[in-house]
């Protein structure tokens, strides 16, 4: 059995940062596999410094999966439960956009908040540029702290859903 959770943002709000983060912590005990979606279809790969080389580095099986293509390395589009099912057994799948797969969604958030990112979020990650006595959630969303990876996994063991 295996349990996917999503992350959102806008670009730079530190989704990368916090999926590498906790593959980093996971990878040593767990089956992790890590899904980005690329929806410009710009990805560059095995380049020092992109997302899918970081990902790559926490030794998690990794896709980047964008229009036109499946970086595992395949040429056509995939859906997820047949990118889910080309890992074989995994534990825990870390999914990097991808908005509309109906998964517990956590919304990274630095220096601002777009509010449209909360309607499919059941939390949202930030940090101290963010007030968070100062967020008028109007459901309710779980506030983690950004720059604690560890809470964050603790998030993802109450809330993730099975796959």
């Amino acid at each position: 059995m295996a349990i996917a959770v999503a992350f959102t943002g806008m670009s730079n709000s530190g989704k990368t940062t916090l999926i590498e983060k906790i593959a980093k912590i996971l990878v040593p005990e767990y089956r992790v596999a890590i899904i980005k979606h690329d929806p410009k279809d710009k990805a560059v790969f095995d380049t020092l410094g992109k997302d899918s080389y970081k990902f790559s580095a926490t030794g998690a099986e990794v896709v980047v999966a964008s229009p036109t293509r499946t970086t595992y390395f395949s040429q056509k589009q995939k859906s997820f439960e047949e990118i889910v099912a080309m890992f074989g057994e995994i534990d825990l799948v870390l999914v990097e956009g991808l908005k509309t797969l109906p998964l517990p969604r956590i919304c990274i958030a630095r220096d601002e908040i777009n509010m449209d990112y909360l309607g499919f979020c059941e939390a949202i990650a930030i940090d101290e540029s963010i007030d968070a006595s100062k967020l008028n959630l109007s459901k309710n969303i779980d506030i983690l702290p950004l720059n604690e990876p560890t809470k964050v996994i603790e998030w993802i063991w109450k809330n993730a859903k099975e796959i």
